[in-house]
């Protein structure tokens, strides 16, 4: 597209608002701004000004995988944004552009290949197998969140990590005080320091390390001077967090299948589909309240013929290019049988979710366990009586009430 026919005319500043959504409904104020055009402008609830947002699956993989959209350009500007606080440590990965994003998810990448998740699928499946065990002789009704679906992502994480088992519930309470907005930016950002300061402790002990794990890895890779201490630090926090993202994932998947038990039947009696059911379901899934986080543009660069100059800052949304009847045709269908399916729910590019091939895993196993294991399993509550999580960034039940 050449110069000339970038448009200069800027769309209209929608205002999105946080929103509790309950269930899995997809969010109205997304659904609009899919249906204004590929790409609009956005006002989040928090930080300063306007910012571009993409919702086409092509514009999405796009910007996520051009270096001329930057995220550590984003340290030093006050973004439109959904978390009422912000605050990025200088060189954390999130915040880091290649080459030094690349050196750094170099250093733990051995931990989330297929090689190094299934190091560890047999012991996950073992403390799922107790966890399970103790659910059944407890008796119903029970709590699936607090029971199965919260401490088996924290155990399996905490085993990737290195964690000893010990700490697993104080990692767990550090974790919901930094992903809430409810408690103020302090609670959040002393418990985040308090993470940050355990694991500099647990790194720095593993510095001449060979074990597999992510500390001992990051120990190594901080020994023979490849990161810093502080990057080594930053991204440990940054892992453990997003290590219990499952259970949010894992809770909304499991509202779908007990609120629509053909799905669930299906998946009983053809368990050779569920893995290819839970990219499906990771599809649809509306992972997170709103957006992530933004990138800056370093350069005019033009998108379905709009020119976002430099400096401007852009969102992406992976929920609406999941969506996009061009890739996905019959977007709202979850449709087990569905592909290709090459869903964005673990992001794209560079900040691709490290933890991807992780997250299928204990999915599959909770499928697995939880559909075989308890073959009457169904709601305790209606539907709409499923208490949903409110004030976070990241969407799930916050209670799922079960009996069998």
């Amino acid at each position: 597209m050449t110069e000339e026919t970038l448009t200069e005319i800027l769309p209209p500043i929608r205002h999105w608002p946080a929103l509790d959504l309950t269930g899995v409904d997809f969010d109205p104020v997304l659904t609009e701004l899919m249906r204004e055009g590929p790409i609009t402008r956005i006002q989040l609830p928090n930080g300063e000004g306007w910012a571009w947002l993409v919702t086409r699956y092509e514009d999405v993989r796009m910007v996520t995988n051009d270096p001329r959209f930057s995220r550590e350009a984003v340290m030093d500007r006050p973004v439109t944004r959904l978390a009422p606080h912000f605050i990025p440590a200088r060189g954390a990965v999130g915040f880091l552009d290649p080459p030094d994003h690349t050196r750094l998810r170099r250093s733990v990448a051995a931990a989330f290949t297929a090689k190094g998740v299934e190091r560890i699928r047999d012991m996950s499946r073992r403390m799922l197998d107790d966890l399970v065990g103790e659910l059944l002789a407890a008796g119903p009704p029970a709590d699936l969140t607090a029971t199965v679906l919260s401490p088996f992502p924290i155990a399996v994480i905490c085993e990737l990590m290195g964690v000893p088992a010990a700490d697993r519930h104080t990692m767990h309470t550090w974790t919901q005080l930094i992903l809430s907005s409810a408690h103020g930016a302090d609670v959040s950002e002393k418990a985040k320091n308090e993470m940050g300061a355990y694991f500099a402790d647990l790194i720095g002990l593993r510095e001449g390390s060979s074990a597999e794990d992510v500390t001992s890895l990051l120990g190594a890779a901080v020994g023979r001077e490849e990161v810093t201490l502080e990057e080594a630090v930053g991204l440990a926090v940054l892992l453990q967090i997003g290590g219990e993202a499952v259970t949010n994932n894992s809770g909304q998947m499991f509202y779908i299948l007990l609120t629509r038990p053909d799905l669930a039947e299906r998946l009983r009696t053809e368990p050779e589909i569920r893995p290819q059911a839970i990219d499906e379901l990771l599809r649809y899934i509306p992972h997170r309240s709103a957006v992530g986080l933004s990138r800056i543009a370093t350069e005019d660069v033009g998108i379905q013929g709009v020119r976002i100059r430099a400096g401007d800052a852009i969102y992406v949304s992976y929920l609406a290019a999941n969506r996009d009847p061009d890739v996905f045709p019959f977007p709202e269908t979850i449709d087990f049988s569905r592909s290709p399916n090459p869903h964005v729910a673990f992001g794209f590019g560079p900040h691709y979710c490290p933890g991807g091939m992780l997250a299928r895993m204990e999915s599959q196993l909770l499928v697995d366990a939880l559909l075989d294991r308890l073959p009457g399993l169904k709601l305790a509550v209606p539907p709409e009586k499923v208490p949903f999580r409110k004030g976070a960034l990241i969407r799930g039940p916050e209670a799922l009430p079960v009996a069998w």
